[in-house]
């Protein structure tokens, strides 16, 4: 057996065990510890391999790595937010604000997600909070219950694309790539996805009313309580998230420092709202060191998979694959978000992102591709592999708070809609590049 074909297998098997259910992070490595010693093998060093080298060096590479510090800064900002109460004064204010729009309630939730995820960027905390908080309020509303659970699923899940975004500071170490201009890049397609996402059911609730009926006027406090409750939740978190994009963009700070800063303003909004306790800071600061370590030890494994592979072939028997296609730009571009929309399916972002997605970066300068377009267009097609089943996280992030109140099966169906919408927002991107490029240019410069 040659060694591209070692790699195909060792890809192969990683997929079948990954779909088994083992932890990702634990299967790289153990498949990259496997097979490189395999290919790093020397005769008469049997216990003096490269790949213990190559492991540690890895594992080192990550604790220095500058641009990985502002992941935890930013994850204590989001658990410090969601456990200040202020998403609860949020949507409830937003909800009276918005009562004569057809689904007021659900388009309040859309823009709760939208805000909290600037201010979180996690996408199983915006997705089971708002499932405690929003649901059961929708419901009681008696509106739809698959239409509620759709709203809440898409909604979550722009986390992972509205900065400050883990998934953009995990893409942007993967890539080399710089983390703000990555930011800039993402804001406009993360809120005209969320725009789109609002049109739809503003529409959807003006054509079939029946799925979400209008609140009794009766309910509803005087005007001036409703505009002191918008003032006091909407206002303290959009200062805290303008302060730390603001800073970013306006070159400031570093995404490091700029997380800091939030987490620091995340413990003042807490302490001022009076929801400061030693618990939910320690369930805060424990969550955080949870998280944190498993995207970290998901860099260790798949730095050296990826090493791996590579050394045995497997990143050139690809590349050769789909280069020998003769293919135009286009359809280079077209293929790969096929293959990553696909890949959604059986697998969680983490895994499509840390190994799929690096075998393509390198073929963008052939093809021509600005590798923050090409950012923007798998960053929106991420958000399927959160949406489309076996594997939408975000159906079972939210089937776990909401237990018997609505079928799996439910929920699946009334998230299709907001697939065919993303699929709209890519098209509409590739059309319109500078949907994603405008604001890096206008901050940092043209092709810097």
């Amino acid at each position: 057996m040659t060694d591209p074909q070692v790699a195909m297998m060792m890809l192969s098997i990683f997929i079948f065990l990954v779909l088994l259910g083992f932890p990702i992070a634990f299967t790289l490595i153990a498949m990259g510890v496997g097979f490189g010693y395999y290919a790093y093998f020397e005769e008469g060093n049997l216990f003096l391999n490269k790949i213990f080298y190559l492991l540690n060096q890895n594992t080192y590479s990550v604790m220095e790595n500058d641009v990985l510090v502002a992941i935890p800064l930013f994850l204590f900002m989001g658990y410090i937010v969601e456990r200040a109460n202020i998403v609860n004064r949020l949507f409830f204010s937003l909800q009276l604000a918005t009562r004569h729009l057809p689904g007021s309630m659900a388009v309040a939730a859309l823009a709760t997600c939208a805000i909290f995820a600037t201010a979180s960027g996690i996408i199983g905390a915006v997705v089971t909070l708002m499932g405690l908080l929003a649901f059961p309020a929708m419901v009681k509303a008696n509106y739809d219950r698959g239409f509620a659970a759709g709203v809440i699923c898409a909604g979550g899940t722009l986390g992972i694309l509205i900065p400050p975004s883990i998934m953009l500071i995990v893409y942007a170490a993967i890539a080399e790539l710089s983390p703000l201009r990555l930011y800039a890049a993402a804001i406009f397609p993360g809120f005209i996805l969320a725009g789109f996402y609002m049109i739809y059911v503003i529409g959807y609730a003006f054509f079939k009313p029946s799925i979400a009926p209008k609140p009794i006027e009766e309910e509803i406090p005087p005007t001036k309580v409703i505009i002191l409750q918008l003032v006091t939740s909407f206002v303290p978190l959009a200062l805290l998230i303008f302060t730390v994009l603001g800073s970013i963009l306006l070159g400031l700070a570093t995404p490091a420092e700029a997380a800091a800063i939030g987490a620091s303003g995340g413990l003042f909004l807490a302490y001022c709202y009076k929801s400061l306790t030693f618990e939910g800071l320690k369930q805060s600061v424990f969550l955080t060191a949870k998280t944190t370590a498993m995207v970290c030890w998901l860099f260790v494994g798949s730095w050296t998979f990826a090493s791996v592979f590579s050394y045995l072939g497997g990143h050139t028997v690809i590349e050769n694959w789909i280069l020998g296609f003769n293919l135009e730009p286009w359809q280079f571009l077209v293929l790969v978000q096929i293959i990553i929309f696909l890949l959604g399916w059986p697998l969680e972002w983490t895994e499509i992102l840390i190994i799929f997605v690096p075998i393509f970066l390198p073929m963008l300068d052939t093809f021509g591709v600005n590798p923050y377009f090409f950012a923007m267009l798998i960053a929106l097609n991420l958000q399927t592999s959160f949406l489309t089943p076996p594997m939408a996280m975000a159906a079972y992030y939210l089937k776990g708070v909401v237990g018997d109140e609505i079928e799996l099966v439910d929920i699946f169906k009334n998230i299709a809609p907001y697939l065919f919408i993303v699929i709209f927002t890519m098209v509409l991107m590739y059309n319109f590049p500078q949907i994603a490029l405008f604001l890096p240019d206008y901050f940092f410069g043209v092709g810097k």
